[in-house]
């Protein structure tokens, strides 16, 4: 068995050889979020060491693809957090709706899902038809998931139960249908959302958006990589925008954390005061 000294010098050349081929760069990545998604990467490809996970990423077509996704692989649900949803409705929606127009922007959306449920707030605020949500992440086979919008039958009970609690409305399986042996989201949902490739550890702001949402994002980064999401996430930002963070996720590696102030009655949402 190789010795941790070892095993993390093939970690430092494997993240190196991703770097170089592919242009992800994995090296500021939490430590110890790296060191499982590699392991999973070595039960899944059944090789025994990380210098042989090494050779299968630079020569056996699809293992680099495969082993970005499962690096970068954010986790999805639909209203997996309804606390979030809920304070979403009650104190961020009332501010967002007096723009005439609103853009959203949610990164590292995974499959998508967090993106339909905003969907679903807005239109069930009305407000809707004024409201473009981009929903972004840095692997291409994310973003066809996410525009696919399929789900687990067998979950839909789990979905209905977790809608009701951030405040729904309605049923849950009105906004979705049967699409052969499976659901989806309901094309409708889509008609204001845009899925598209872009990677917060690299790439900068690209408009300006009255909502921001990061969850799952910031703590998959050691402290460089989330000061310059951070970052990122307050360029983007209108002056009176708000932040959207997720339960693990804070202000605390912001350089801007002045330039924040938490909504009242929340705990997830900071608005942009400067």
């Amino acid at each position: 068995m190789a010795s941790a000294a070892t095993t993390d010098l093939e970690l430092q050349l494997l993240l190196e050889a991703v770097h170089r081929v592919s242009g992800f760069d994995f090296r500021e990545y939490a430590p110890a979020l790296i060191k499982r998604r590699v392991a999973d990467r070595l039960r899944t490809e059944d090789v025994g060491t990380v210098s042989g996970l090494q050779e299968r990423l630079l020569h056996t077509p699809g293992a680099m693809e495969r082993f970005i996704e499962a690096v970068t692989h954010c986790p999805s649900s639909p209203f997996a957090d309804p606390d979030f949803f809920a304070e979403l409705r009650a104190h961020v929606l009332p501010r967002l709706r007096t723009f005439p127009f609103v853009r959203v922007w949610i990164a590292g959306c995974g499959a998508g899902d967090d993106a339909y449920a905003l969907a679903i707030l807005f239109k069930e605020a009305a407000v809707g038809h004024r409201v473009r949500i981009y929903a972004t992440d840095a692997v291409e086979s994310a973003l066809e998931r996410a525009r696919a919008g399929k789900l687990a039958v067998r979950d839909l009970d789990e979905f209905q139960s977790r809608y009701a609690a951030a405040g729904g409305t309605r049923f849950f399986e009105d906004y979705v249908e049967k699409v052969g042996s499976e659901f989806a989201y309901r094309p409708s949902l889509r008609e204001n959302i845009v899925f598209a490739q872009h990677n917060i550890a690299i790439d900068g702001s690209f408009n300006e958006f009255h909502l921001v949402v990061m969850q799952h994002v910031l703590s998959q980064f050691n402290r460089t990589l989330a000061y310059r999401a951070h970052k990122v996430a307050y360029e983007s930002l209108i002056r009176l925008g708000i932040l959207g963070l997720g339960e693990r996720e804070s202000l605390r590696y912001s350089p801007h954390q002045r330039a924040f102030q938490p909504l009242a009655d929340t705990e997830r949402f900071h608005r942009r005061v400067r």
